[in-house]
């Protein structure tokens, strides 16, 4: 699998959020109504906050009942940025993030199979022949659509990893 592995300091994940159903594959509807029910103004001040990358509106998946490794139970999803910036209003929530290693997954192609693939695929594959470890149960993914191709798009998977012992 193509990776690569990217520090970051300490940071925030602001945006708005909600516990959802866990779904491994297709569209979760759950987390469409939340992305449909963000105001303009909670928009507006998540773009005035965005300051680092990636410089993309982002999932947020975290606080998960089965640690993602089961297609059942709940966890958080967030629909927002990443900021350094600690100066939020109370129409957002916000996720403080320590430094961390990354590992980053890009991945393209028939959206959301290609993205749901590869988040599997880190789980099953690369991480039983990797040097790495999860070092926190959550990640974040963003996706870019194709606008010339239907239902194609980029996405990046960004997983929390530490090296194994």
């Amino acid at each position: 699998m193509e990776y690569k592995i990217v520090s970051k300091e300490t940071f925030n994940f602001v945006g708005v959020s909600k516990r959802i159903s866990l779904q491994f594959e297709g569209v979760n509807n759950e987390i469409v109504e939340l992305a449909q029910g963000i105001t303009e103004e909670q928009w507006k001040e998540m773009h005035e906050l965005q300051n680092m990358e990636p410089r993309e509106v982002v999932n947020v998946s975290y606080d998960s009942d089965t640690d993602f490794l089961e297609e059942k139970g709940q966890l958080t999803h967030l629909v927002g940025v990443l900021t350094t910036r600690e100066d939020i209003s109370n129409q957002l929530d916000k996720v403080s993030v320590p430094a961390l290693t990354w590992a980053v997954f890009p991945n393209e192609g028939p959206f959301p199979f290609t993205l749901q693939d590869t988040m599997a695929r880190i789980y099953s594959e690369w991480f039983l022949t990797s040097e790495y470890e999860l070092a926190f149960s959550f990640s974040f993914s963003f996706t870019k659509m194709d606008e010339h191709k239907e239902n194609y798009a980029y996405s990046e998977v960004w997983i929390p990893v530490k090296l194994r012992k």
